[in-house]
């Protein structure tokens, strides 16, 4: 195995098991985790180089948005920017003076839709995007038709946050708190909802994933609705997906990488408990095949695969907030680092709270697969084939009592 091509652990899937993938469509996705800000030219730069670069014809969706008209001119205005012809599309909820199911279903506007380079969705409540491409019936209208015409063909389709939810065939909905979920487990039409599943049947997406510690919540939607695998894309980064199903990510951060191939429930216990899940983390400019299940790094971490004998840190890894701003991230580069073979997360709430609480355990664990690369020019890692294991805990309450 070279450093520039590590497979990741994925056993092949039981007959029946395998999410079967959606047709095979030539275009590309950019899936971007939300707060995409104007100046991140990687980003914003890579979808119009996938539509065919100045020039490049992008229809603007804002239909996520609470304030429609801001994010329309506000996305133009950056496409602009870097070179592409922009169009607002009027197909929102939220938009004055117009019917957004009337225009969803206008065939002037769905040609126009076809015969673009690239779509970009704008950020907001995801329900409000599949709200006005769906009709009441679940059929597809016309504009939804178009733009699936349009990546088949070989165009980009590309949003954020919303946008970004939007991708897989199942999405968020109205989610509760992390711990609630966790707590309380996820219903069709409540905490998830169907997406338009651009990405694939077999592929699950969350965005805004470190800053906000979401990646918990994927596991028991992931579980539920039978996903082996998962993404998760930070702020102000993204995954680009090519027709060949390659992801490259992009941007300021990076992304995560959950298999549950190989994960275990144990029924009998009440509460919410998952063993053996693969945790990767992919960082800018790392790729990842989604049918390989083979991992390439970054340039500048091409041969930087870290010695398990030669480590740097000492002494226990422990986030008393696992759920916290980038603590996953964080917990994972100290442990592959460390002379240490596992490491403790904490999820709990309030701690002044005077009830006992069910509080959970993350237990990060290196196994052989376990690999991790460290940038040649900066800090910055990446690390495969952590091993998780989440379990319930009582959480005493108070927690402290001052002195």
């Amino acid at each position: 195995m070279t450093a520039t091509a590590q497979t990741l652990a994925t056993p092949p899937e039981e007959p029946g098991e395998a999410r079967a993938p959606l047709p095979a469509a030539k275009g590309s996705l950019v899936i971007i985790g939300g707060g995409l800000r104007a100046d991140n030219a990687d980003v914003w730069q890579k979808i119009v180089s996938l539509a065919g670069g100045k020039g490049a014809r992008i229809a603007v969706f804002p239909s996520a948005s609470g304030t429609p008209e801001r994010a329309a001119a506000t996305s133009i205005a950056y496409l602009k920017k870097y070179g592409a012809e922009p169009f607002a599309v009027p197909v929102a909820q939220r938009l004055a003076n117009s019917d957004y199911r009337k225009a969803a279903d206008d065939a002037a506007l769905a040609e126009k839709i076809r015969k673009a380079d690239g779509v970009y969705f704008a950020g907001g409540d995801q329900a409000r995007i599949t709200q006005a491409l769906i009709r009441e019936n679940g059929t597809r209208t016309r504009a939804l038709e178009a733009i699936w015409d349009l990546y088949r063909r070989g165009g980009v389709v590309a949003g954020t946050s919303a946008g970004a939810a939007i991708m897989s065939s199942t999405m968020f909905y109205r989610p509760d708190a992390i711990l609630a979920m966790l707590r309380g487990g996820v219903r069709d039409g409540q905490e998830i909802a169907p997406g338009l599943g651009f990405i694939g049947d077999d592929v699950f997406v969350d965005q805004h994933l470190l800053v906000r510690g979401r990646f918990a919540r994927m596991i028991p939607v992931m579980l539920a609705k039978n996903y082996k695998l998962g993404l998760g894309v930070d702020e102000d980064s993204a995954m680009v997906i090519n027709a060949q199903r390659e992801v490259e990510v992009i941007g300021y951060t990076g992304a995560l990488l959950m298999d549950l191939s190989l994960a275990v429930t144990d029924t009998s216990k009440p509460d919410f408990n998952v063993s053996n899940v693969r945790i990767s983390y992919l960082d800018r400019g790392d790729k990842f095949n989604i049918i390989t299940q083979s991992y390439t790094p970054s340039p500048d971490k091409a041969g930087g695969r870290i010695d398990p004998a030669r480590t740097a840190l000492r002494g226990p890894v422990f986030s008393n907030d696992i759920l916290g701003n980038n603590a996953v991230v964080n917990i994972m580069e100290r442990l592959i680092d460390s002379d240490q073979n596992e490491a403790i997360g904490i999820a709990s709430g309030n701690p002044r709270s005077t009830a006992p609480e069910v509080g959970f355990e993350f237990r990060f664990t290196k196994t052989p697969e376990t690999v991790g690369y460290i940038s040649s020019t900066v800090e910055a890692y990446s690390v495969l084939n952590v091993r998780l294991d989440i379990r319930p805990i009582d959480i005493p309450r108070p927690l402290y009592k001052y002195r």
